[in-house]
């Protein structure tokens, strides 16, 4: 890549008040992101996994998933997902069943030995959750989640 002198850089649009606090709150995404992963990977350990593990079970804690359909609901590649969706087979955490609605798709599914991972992780992240939400305003959590849930659709639009 050529690159030509600064006097010829183009200009960058002028930056608007909303642009600029929105790019405050993408830094500052950044470094909780940071945060919570430390967090997640403590609180997963204490059912024998890792964040990455818990993610996806968390995606067919519920229902059995397809791979793809957890990695769209986790915002992750159904590559990554895939990946970690054998390990969690091997180790007997998950199990694929079939899926009636493909042939090839299989389904991911828990295990018992998954819920109980995900029971031990429960018994720690909830008063870890419960204590870091202190002294937050219920009201500014839920503008928060909303403002972000706002976020993701219109970056997943795009």
């Amino acid at each position: 890549m050529t690159i030509p002198p600064r006097a010829e850089w183009p200009e960058p649009a002028k930056e608007t008040e909303g642009g600029a606090l929105l790019t405050d709150v993408i830094l500052a995404t950044f470094r909780l992101n940071a945060r919570l992963l430390e967090a997640a990977q403590e609180l997963a350990a204490h059912g024998g996994l890792t964040a990455a593990w818990w993610q996806v079970l968390g995606g067919v804690i519920d229902e059995p998933r397809s791979v793809a359909d957890v990695g769209r609901i986790m915002g992750v590649s159904r590559q990554a997902v895939q990946r970690i969706a054998d390990l969690l087979v091997e180790r007997d955490l998950a199990e694929y069943r079939p899926n009636p609605a493909h042939r090839r798709a299989k389904l991911l599914a828990c295990t018992e030995a998954g819920y109980w991972a995900i029971r031990q992780v429960s018994i720690a992240q909830h008063p870890w959750a419960a204590d870091l939400s202190t002294n937050l305003p219920l009201k500014d959590l839920k503008t928060t989640l909303t403002t972000m849930q706002s976020l993701i659709t219109k970056l997943e639009q795009d």
